[in-house]
């Protein structure tokens, strides 16, 4: 394996600040979201000499990092469990968290809902390189769209009507 080491750091450094936004995006943890990002760039490091095309490489890494976050999801333990009584929750609101209101409904979303947004919308993805991207037909990624913008939508009216300031 003969890596040029000065390229894949010229590409971490360029390329890093957009990539872990996306793992932030998918884990929807700043922390989980840094381990993410390090465990698909040690992937792409290992098969740095493999990728020929240079314009793929964002296309390499978050796959990478789709296909880890599923396989740490499917490894995670229920760390939560149901319960009778609801607990009294005191909501705050202040309009700087808009943004933070935004990723804690994408949080709620389920994986792939979550996943088809974050590339269609925040790495600005056409419908055909995600499904290329993610391994699924173009009509899914369509439909993991739709579907997760409207529950986006209904989950900021619901919070909205529940007395909770959303704008």
């Amino acid at each position: 394996m003969i890596v040029n080491h000065e390229e894949f750091r010229a590409y971490v450094v360029s390329r890093g600040a957009a990539l872990l936004r996306v793992a932030n995006q998918l884990t929807g943890n700043p922390c989980d979201a840094e381990d993410l990002l390090q465990a698909a760039l040690a992937k792409t490091y290992l098969a740095w000499d493999r990728i020929k095309d240079p314009s793929s490489l964002d296309s390499y890494v978050r796959r990478a990092m789709v296909n880890i976050n599923i396989s740490w999801w499917r490894r995670r333990k229920i760390e939560e469990y149901p319960s009778d009584e609801l607990p009294d929750v005191v909501v705050q609101y202040d309009h700087r968290h808009r943004y933070d209101e935004l990723e804690q409904a994408l949080d709620r979303l389920p994986l792939r809902q979550r996943t088809a947004i974050v590339l269609r919308y925040y790495e600005d993805m056409s419908e055909p390189e995600i499904a290329r991207t993610l391994g699924i037909s173009v009509g899914t990624v369509k439909s993991s769209v739709s579907r997760g913008m409207a529950k986006l939508r209904g989950d900021l009216v619901v919070r909205a009507a529940a007395g909770e300031h959303v704008n």
